[in-house]
């Protein structure tokens, strides 16, 4: 079992930066899938940023070149660094761990999917201003 805590969201300017962390405890031990995710109001999850078991890092085109996922081990933290964030970047953002998560290659990229039964956080919200 994973617990898994974000942290860093806030209300900011388009424009601005904001750094997201997701605190992992329990199992931390084991191997995941490690994933960003976001839910907009009145929208889906969508997929953000994974890191597979392989250590692959994608991410949905429209965060490309601002965005960075990135994993300190020693701390077992997540972390979702967000540059240039625009108004359609609100939404609450969500951290997923998962041991058994598909993966999902493309183009020679590959992505995981967590799935919805296993480890998430409770969500931490981001909300850009115009």
């Amino acid at each position: 079992q994973v617990q898994l805590v974000e942290s860093g969201g806030g209300s900011v300017q388009a424009g601005g930066s904001l750094r997201l962390s997701c605190a992992a405890s329990g199992d931390t031990s084991s191997r995941y899938c490690w994933g960003w995710f976001r839910q907009a109001p009145g929208k889906g999850r969508d997929r953000v940023a994974t890191i597979t078991l392989a250590g692959s890092i994608t991410y949905v085109d429209s965060v490309k070149g601002r965005f960075t996922i990135s994993q300190d081990n020693a701390k077992n933290t997540l972390y979702l660094q967000m540059n240039s964030l625009k108004p359609e970047d609100t939404a609450m953002y969500y951290c997923a761990a998962d041991p058994l998560a598909p993966v999902y290659c493309s183009g020679g990229a590959c992505h995981c999917s967590p799935r919805q039964d296993s480890y998430w956080g409770q969500g931490t919200q981001v909300t850009v201003s115009s």
